[in-house]
């Protein structure tokens, strides 16, 4: 049953949790679900933790992945997947939404929606997806401080840094840059937009002992690896970031263009899921199970007192 009474939640923080699962051995695998419908079909599925994309979210709200979507925009789609799931969630927090200030402001929105874990990324707006070319890093030192903000607004949240350097400052930049964010109190790292096996592995050599997350999106300039093969390039965590939209998306697509060409949609009712499976998905039954124990008739055994 979904998580929404109160035997039912997590009794430990969700960044607690995520912690948790982020020390056990193996690699974290995490992918996206920024619904709620996703993040209960995810766990489903059996996974243990979830990914909050921005181009995700951006993209569902119609708009690219350019740092226009605001905290609150965030938070609403993380208190969805928390209260659906009650799974740990990692969330994009894009640049930080501003300077010191602005990023523990988001600390505080996200962890009190309930996240587990943010990263924050070292890009100037406005931010381009790690993939893209000419992005604009901020300085080091700058970055340093919104992770040192982080760091000081959080109560369990983990913290992960993200490096874009790798494109223009090659691997030295991108190591330097994460001991400084690291020094700075980064819990992990993650190095974005790496494109060979050999870059994974040395940069994984150059970390010893820190926990790094690889990025294996679709369409990018990272070729295809398993988690296991991350996790034996020594990368704690895996995200698959925007996969489950690219999917619905492209069958939305498909649906309004049988309805278009058809008339109905009586050549696509094969590739839906049934009522009764999303009755399932969402706790249907259980919720109507609880209000029914929740609304009694009390009958008045006396009169009032005048």
């Amino acid at each position: 049953m979904p998580y929404v009474i109160g035997a039912d939640l997590p009794d430990l923080p969700a960044g607690q949790r995520f912690r948790a699962l982020l020390d056990r051995p193996g690699i974290l695998q995490m992918p996206g679900a920024h619904l709620g419908i996703a993040a209960l079909l995810a766990q489903k599925a059996g996974f243990e933790a979830l990914y909050m994309s921005g181009a995700a979210m951006s993209a569902t709200m119609g708009l690219p992945d350019l740092g226009m979507i605001t905290v609150d925009d965030v938070a609403w789609h993380i208190r969805q997947v928390a209260r659906a799931s009650g799974l740990p969630v990692l969330v994009d927090g894009d640049t930080g939404y501003g300077e010191a200030l602005n990023v523990m402001h988001m600390v505080r929105c996200f962890e009190e929606a309930g996240a587990g874990a943010v990263h924050l990324e070292d890009q100037l707006l406005p931010k381009k997806c790690g993939h893209l070319n000419d992005k604009k890093l901020a300085s080091a030192e700058d970055m340093a401080a919104k992770v040192a903000a982080a760091r000081k607004a959080r109560r369990h949240l983990v913290i992960i840094a993200r490096t874009d350097a790798a494109a223009s400052e090659g691997i030295d930049g991108a190591v330097a840059r994460a001991r400084m964010y690291l020094d700075a109190g980064a819990d992990a790292i993650f190095p974005e937009a790496l494109t060979t096996r050999e870059m994974f592995v040395e940069f994984a050599a150059r970390m010893p002992g820190v926990k790094l997350l690889a990025n294996m999106t679709e369409f990018g300039r990272t070729p295809f690896f398993t988690a296991d093969e991350f996790q034996a390039m020594g990368y704690a965590m895996v995200i698959w970031p925007v996969s489950h939209l690219r999917v619905a998306a492209r069958g939305m697509e498909e649906l309004y263009g049988a309805i278009r060409r058809d008339g109905g949609t009586q050549n696509m009712v094969g590739r839906m899921q049934t009522r009764a499976q999303l009755y399932e998905t969402i706790g249907y039954h259980a919720y109507e199970a609880l209000d029914a124990s929740l609304i009694r008739t009390v009958v008045p055994e006396g009169m009032p007192q005048g």
